[in-house]
């Protein structure tokens, strides 16, 4: 039997990398949400939260003493590595058992532009009786991409779909208010007696203002992969301070080419300060912890 298509169905937008990790990351992401939007209507408007046992982080790492992964085994190798970029998932298909269409797309490095992914995408929805497009910014941060970039793109797919398609923008990811507790939760987790969240950073006059009153709320102390202050220079300060255990915490959703760099560098530092214990915890990552959060956006 032909399934029933609910009437409303969702497009989850990340940044696009050349690395393929962040992909097959995100097309988890979306499986989960289409698992947790399928679920009753009262779960899904709630948001429950899942059970630990289901959201705790898959891996962590320690560097201390001379227990320093091989790098060579650590990093990825090069030749998984390709610079060209799958064509973009813009829908998962309903079977059988689904109900709600959940697709991908890119704001960079796709083929098309993110304008007429959102297109191509709504007119397969309204050929399947869709009425509404919900749009979801998969990004951490209120950056030019998010208030400017991906409305710019979907008002140009709005006046190609016309009125016969609803297209709704939603709060990006890093909105919700929970996420510091994601983050506070990870951090509790782990014994450490400094910690150090780590964010790519922003050049721009007050870029990173958000990223600061994170660190803030999660108290902890905070450090750039692209601007001052670095890594090493916020490690060297919490061992100043006393702290011999530290716990480094990526503010990034998926693993990629930062991530192996914040690794390697957390690496060398371990190298140089034997006597500390490093712990590198992992990115966000796409769990049900993640998609329950995207759930409640899409559902505000």
């Amino acid at each position: 039997m032909k399934p029933v298509v609910a009437s409303t169905a969702y497009l989850l937008i990340s940044h696009g990398s050349r690395d393929p990790r962040p992909q097959v990351a995100m097309d988890r992401l979306a499986d989960l949400v289409r698992k947790h939007l399928e679920a009753t209507p009262q779960q899904a408007a709630a948001g429950n939260d899942t059970p630990r046992s289901q959201t705790r982080p898959l891996t962590e790492r320690t560097f201390f003493n001379s227990a320093i992964p091989h790098r060579a085994a650590e990093r990825h190798k090069a030749a998984d590595r390709t610079a060209l970029l799958a064509k973009p998932h813009l829908e998962k298909a309903p079977t059988a058992s689904s109900k709600v269409i959940v697709g991908t797309a890119c704001l960079e490095l796709s083929p098309i532009a993110l304008s007429e992914q959102i297109y191509e995408f709504g007119r397969r929805l309204q050929a399947a009786g869709v009425r509404e497009l919900k749009l979801l910014p998969v990004f951490l941060m209120p950056g030019v991409h998010v208030t400017e970039d991906i409305p710019d793109e979907v008002e140009v797919a709005r006046a190609l779909l016309g009125d016969s398609l609803q297209l709704t923008l939603c709060p990006h990811l890093g909105s919700h208010t929970k996420i510091s507790e994601v983050l506070a939760s990870r951090l509790a987790a782990v014994p450490a007696e400094g910690s150090l969240l780590v964010a790519h950073g922003s050049r721009k006059p007050r870029g990173n203002q958000a990223i600061k009153g994170l660190a803030k709320r999660l108290d902890t102390a905070v450090a750039y992969w692209s601007t001052p202050p670095d890594i090493e220079t916020q490690v060297i300060d919490l061992m100043q301070q006393g702290c011999q255990r530290l716990a480094i915490l990526p503010y990034f959703l998926f693993a990629g080419g930062i991530t192996d760099a914040i690794t390697h560098r957390t690496e060398e530092l371990a190298e140089r300060f034997p006597k500390v214990s490093f712990r590198l915890l992992p990115t966000l990552g796409a769990t049900d912890e993640i998609a329950s959060l995207a759930v409640e956006l899409v559902n505000e």
